[in-house]
């Protein structure tokens, strides 16, 4: 299942996978005890919250795609030492801000350009470390050479070359037969099973990281104020603690994920010695750069696997943030219209509470407890979806699962959660809901990150290279002898491989994940006061009917294939 080491693995799902995630709840839950306890405002409290957050997403929306594309460069191991170093950085500079603008501003980007570099990271190693088992090209040419030779250097077999030019029929039905017996036990069967699995540990360890920040971080001021610390002094070692993690997790990647797959395969562009002798200028890299962002753009639009994880990479981020910020959200303000809360809490509050969890501390801990549930869920689903995604044909069948899940889950929530607990009927509904809402997730999560590490992995078709005829009586082909002879027009035949561009892939899976909060976080947001507080709970309905509707096409109009699908007319023979 992994090709990588074991202190790589161990880097990647017990350092990577839960902290990228850990430090960005953590900051989301202490922004406003900063905003209150250290900076003293106390007016307009959401608003500040809620630009600091817009403004995080947007420098999000442009540095995921940039650490991408620099990863294919500089290598994925730098990428994320620098982004850690930048995550303590900035949790070191949030304390030390005595206004929101544009002090606490500028400590909020600058965290948001190295989660930015965390979070794609998690994305872009994952098909480094779940790389195929088969064995490497240059074996295989190996095998089919001896096969072909015999022990006195006779060929025991008619050329490929006379069979396809002479017998095309017979060429035919023989490779034909050959590639179905070979498909059941192909790479391509492992290489699905290998990412789908791993995906699954990925989702279980990312949500390790938000459990992790809710137990372990966030209680750190309260224990040191339990000390005798006062408020400010223990906010601003609560953040010194958890930036000092930070640098601990940027040494740790640095010698943990030394020599990875990626790191070592060959990258498109010259070779090193003419690097060495004649670097590229910086135009030129900004282009090359550029190419690769837009090949990892346009690659959505012609490959299914990547299509579906970039769809699900959508719906994935908007379900974080549905959960996180919309569940307590509408538990709140149907609390406070239903008359149910007891009014705020008078004098200075010891506890440090902001002003929404003292105004109805009874909305706090159900919506906590909605979405501890939610989130518990998904932990435990993790592993389920990986395990089913590796081990059906259809890849997308547990993608199309969680997106009905979803379509169920969001406007059963909206419509049936009552703050009345007298109603237990409705609050069963209530916790039902945030369950298919939870599976959702997670399921998302999973499966996208599955499809999408196989679709960087499996040969893309500018692999594929004619073969070469050397001279009047000698063919050179490729690995696969059933190659065609001549270059298609329809297809390019030069390029990087789509696994070289690895990090560009997972730079424009967090765009679309990007996008989706913000239309989420606006619209929904907007909607929510001005039409219904059910409105971002449709609006999530909606994505996840996208994505189901993508994955039914795949399931009952696209043809199954083994490999990734082929544009135009490569590999015909006529």
């Amino acid at each position: 299942m992994f090709r990588a080491t074991n202190l790589q693995v161990a880097t990647y799902l017990l350092g990577v996978c839960p902290f990228s995630i850990a430090f960005l709840v953590f900051l989301n839950s202490s922004v406003s005890f900063v905003i209150t306890d250290l900076i003293g405002r106390t007016h307009d409290v959401g608003d500040a919250v809620g630009t600091l957050g817009f403004a995080d997403e947007l420098v999000a929306l442009v540095a995921c795609p940039v650490w991408g594309v620099l990863s294919d460069r500089m290598g994925l191991r730098l990428v994320c030492v620098i982004g850690y170093l930048v995550i303590a950085l900035a949790l070191a500079v949030f304390v030390q801000a005595h206004n929101v603008y544009p002090q606490l501003l500028f400590a909020r980007l600058l965290f948001s350009l190295g989660g930015a570099a965390a979070s794609t990271m998690v994305t872009a190693i994952l098909p480094a470390v779940a790389a195929s088992t088969s064995k490497p090209q240059s074996n295989l040419r190996h095998s089919r050479i001896a096969q072909i030779f015999d022990a006195n250097g006779h060929t025991s077999s008619p050329s490929v070359a006379s069979e396809s030019t002479i017998t095309p029929e017979r060429f035919q039905s023989r490779t034909s037969k050959q590639n179905s017996s070979r498909q059941p036990a192909g790479p391509d069967a492992q290489l699905a099973s290998s990412t789908s699995r791993v995906a699954g540990f990925v989702g279980m360890f990312t949500g390790c990281g938000a459990l992790i920040a809710l137990t372990v971080f966030l209680p750190l001021p309260a224990k040191f104020q339990y000390g005798g610390v006062g408020v400010k002094a223990a906010l601003k070692d609560s953040f010194y603690i958890v930036a000092a993690i930070a640098v601990v997790l940027a040494v740790w990647c640095f010698f943990g994920l030394r020599h990875l797959h990626a790191e070592s395969s060959p990258r498109p562009g010259p070779t090193d010695d003419s690097r060495r002798e004649n670097r590229p200028p910086i135009m030129a890299a900004i282009r090359e750069m550029f190419d690769n962002f837009q090949t990892a753009l346009t690659i959505g639009f012609q490959r299914s696997e990547i299509t579906i994880g970039y769809l699900g990479g959508f719906v994935a981020r908007a379900s974080s943030v549905a959960i996180s910020l919309f569940i307590p959200l509408i538990v709140n303000a149907m609390f406070l219209s239903s008359g149910l809360c007891p009014g705020g809490i008078p004098g200075d509050d010891p506890t440090g509470l902001p002003d929404i969890k003292r105004r109805c501390p009874r909305a706090y801990v159900v919506a906590a407890e909605l979405t501890g549930v939610s989130q518990m869920v998904a932990l435990i689903s993790a592993p389920v979806f990986g395990y089913w995604t590796a081990s059906v044909s259809r890849k997308e069948v547990p993608l199309l699962v969680a997106s009905i899940s979803g379509i169920i889950g969001y406007p059963l929530f909206a419509t049936q959660f009552d703050p009345d607990d007298s109603h237990t009927s409705r609050r069963v509904v209530a916790f039902l809901a945030v369950c298919l809402i939870g599976i959702s997730q997670i399921g998302a999560i999973v499966c996208s990150l599955g499809t999408l590490g196989k679709g960087i992995l499996l040969e893309s078709p500018q692999e594929t290279k004619p073969a070469l005829v050397a001279n009047a009586g000698t063919v050179e082909s490729g690995p696969d002898e059933s190659q065609p002879l001549l270059p298609n027009d329809d297809q390019p035949t030069q390029g990087a491989p789509l696994s070289a561009l690895k990090g560009s892939v997972a730079g424009v899976y967090s765009l679309y994940g990007g996008l989706a909060i913000l239309i989420l976080t606006k619209i929904g947001g907007l909607l929510f006061d001005k039409v219904s507080v059910g409105a971002p709970f449709y609006i999530m309905a909606v994505f996840n009917a996208v994505l189901m509707i993508a994955c039914l096409i795949l399931t009952f109009w696209v043809p199954k294939a083994e490999g990734p699908a082929i544009l135009g007319r490569a590999g015909e023979i006529s």
